[in-house]
């Protein structure tokens, strides 16, 4: 695998199953905001033989339908943003390894989602979206529904829990919102005690860590419009709620993630699952605090 040079790429993940024009739509965005060029990537698995089929006759038609599929995403961009610099690449092999290792080189991976159940997120490899987003390098954006832009003013949230491991989230979501000149909705959700006798967080240490953790925000982006909310509830209902007209919704990963992506932790799987706008998981640790690409 030859990793691209110079800017680090938007890398968009291609499903030859179905190209989705929202997809690829927010990808081309996201990679003129920034003024990145746009990688376009499918795998195709290199298993010999199928039930469906065998051999590299099976092989050759599933390569076909990776070229066809990107060829399909990549006239939507040039469609949506002529002058984009864009590349499309055709690897073969298991496709969510790949695309982590593709995320060394990238600024951000933006996925699709297939919206399959648990069981199947586990048991098949075609599953990207839950193992990429628990092992990427960089932040990972699945979008199974479009931005909403029809409130106003718009807003993004990120998700707070108030560890340092949510810091780089914070930032990434602040930087997303000045690109589009929308608001920051900041939220902490005190998880409701679920055995007797429980003790709920203290509400006033809780606000204090909130504040805490977005204090860098206003050195980044002086302008933005930031407000701080601190619910009590279970955190992916709550996060789910409070995104229903937002741009995206933003949450930090701890940790590398395991071997299938099983430990991607249950407020950013559960958001990938269900969240009403792209959902967007940002790692912490090494390279999460590498600067972002500042152009507008």
């Amino acid at each position: 695998m030859t990793p691209p040079t110079g800017p680090r790429p938007v890398l968009l993940g291609v499903d030859a199953r179905q190209v989705s024009p929202v997809v690829v739509g927010w990808a081309a965005d996201e990679a003129e905001r920034r003024g990145l060029p746009l990688r376009l990537v499918h795998a195709v698995p290199d298993e010999p033989r199928d039930r469906r089929g065998d051999g590299p006759g099976y092989l050759q038609s599933r390569r076909e339908a990776g070229a066809a599929a990107l060829e399909k995403a990549e006239g939507t961009v040039a469609e949506r943003h002529p002058g984009l610099r864009r590349q499309c690449v055709l690897l073969e092999g298991s496709p969510a390894p790949l695309l982590c290792a593709e995320s060394a080189h990238a600024a951000l991976v933006v996925l699709g989602s297939r919206r399959l159940g648990r069981l199947e997120e586990v048991l098949s490899r075609y599953s990207v979206a839950v193992p990429v987003s628990a092992q990427a390098h960089c932040p990972v954006a699945v979008v199974r529904e479009p931005e909403h832009t029809t409130l106003q003013p718009p807003y993004v949230v990120v998700g707070v829990d108030g560890s340092p491991a949510c810091e780089p989230a914070v930032r990434f979501a602040a930087d997303l919102a000045g690109r589009r000149g929308a608001a920051l909705r900041a939220v902490r959700v005190r998880r409701t005690p679920v055995r007797p006798f429980e003790p709920l967080e203290d509400a006033a240490e809780v606000r204090r860590r909130l504040f805490e953790c977005t204090a860098g925000c206003a050195a980044d982006e002086p302008d933005l419009d930031l407000t701080h909310e601190v619910l009590a509830g279970d955190p992916v209902e709550e996060l789910v709620r409070v995104s229903a007209h937002a741009l995206a919704v933003v949450v930090g990963r701890h940790g590398r993630g395991g071997l299938t992506g099983l430990r991607l932790g249950s407020v950013p799987h559960g958001l990938i699952r269900r969240a009403p706008c792209p959902a967007i998981t940002v790692p912490a640790g090494p390279g999460a605090d590498e600067p972002l690409n500042r152009e507008r």
